[in-house]
C-alpha cells in the first residue's frame, strides 16, 4: 500500500475563462467507481446544456483505475490532460469533470490541453485538498478501571481512536503509523502494568 495519497476535501467548483469560452471545473472526492461515475452524471444533468462535459477520475491509493473522456473534444485535447494534472498532483479517489461553454473561438489542440489540464489545476489550488497517511489498525483491550485514562491519554496524544466499545472490558479501536506499532506497544503495557490486550489488525487510510 502507498504510504499516503492526497484527495480533495469536498465538492466544489471553480470557473475560469479562456478567449470567452466558460471552463467550470467540478471537483469530488470518489472511493469508488460508481461514485464517480455517479458525480458526473450529475454535473452533465446540470450542464445538459453545455458544450463538452469532459471528466477524469483516479481511484485507488494506487492509482490502479485511472479513465478519461474527451467527451467530443479533439482526442486527447480534454480527459488525457485533466487525469494527468490529478496525477502529477498526486490526488487519489478524486473526479473532475470541466463543463466547457463554447465562446466563439476556436482554441487549437494545444489551447485545449492548456485550458483543461490548467481548469483542474486551478480547482486544485481553489479548493481544500487534505493528505490521507496509511496506518496499521490496532485493538486495545483494557479494564473498566484504566478504560477511562488510557483513552484520555490516546486523545491527548492525538492517537487516532476510530471506535469505543464497552462491554465486560473496554474495546478501543486505534490507528498507528507501523513506525509506531512497537513504542507504543511498550507505552501500552507500562501505563496498564500489562493488564491491556493488543492486537494488530488490518491496515486503514487516516487523514494526516
Amino acid at each position: 500500500m502507498q504510504e499516503e495519497y492526497r484527495t480533495v476535501a469536498r465538492a466544489g467548483v471553480h470557473e475560469t475563462e479562456v478567449n470567452r469560452s466558460r471552463f467550470l471545473c467540478a471537483l469530488a472526492p470518489a472511493a469508488t467507481e460508481q461514485e464517480a461515475q455517479d458525480f458526473i452524471a450529475s454535473v452533465r444533468k446540470e450542464h445538459a446544456g453545455a458544450t463538452h462535459n469532459c471528466w477524469a477520475y483516479v481511484i485507488g491509493a494506487d492509482a490502479g483505475v485511472q479513465k478519461a473522456s474527451d467527451d467530443g473534444e479533439p482526442g486527447g485535447t480534454a480527459g488525457a490532460p485533466m487525469l494527468q494534472m490529478l496525477l502529477r498532483r498526486e490526488m487519489r479517489y478524486v473526479v473532475a469533470v470541466v463543463t466547457r461553454y463554447y465562446g466563439g473561438v476556436k482554441l487549437g489542440a494545444g489551447g485545449l490541453i492548456r485550458a483543461y489540464g490548467g481548469a483542474v489545476g486551478e480547482a486544485l489550488d481553489a479548493l481544500p485538498v487534505r493528505t490521507r497517511r496509511r496506518f496499521r489498525l490496532a485493538t486495545v483491550t483494557v479494564d473498566h478501571q484504566r478504560a477511562g485514562k488510557v483513552h484520555n491519554d490516546l486523545h491527548a496524544t492525538g492517537r487516532d481512536v476510530r471506535e469505543v466499545a464497552y462491554g465486560e472490558a473496554v474495546t478501543l479501536e486505534i490507528g498507528l503509523p507501523e513506525a509506531e506499532v512497537d513504542a507504543f506497544r511498550a507505552w501500552l503495557a507500562d501505563a496498564t502494568a500489562g493488564t491491556a490486550g493488543f492486537e494488530l489488525g488490518g491496515e486503514a487510510y487516516g487523514d494526516a
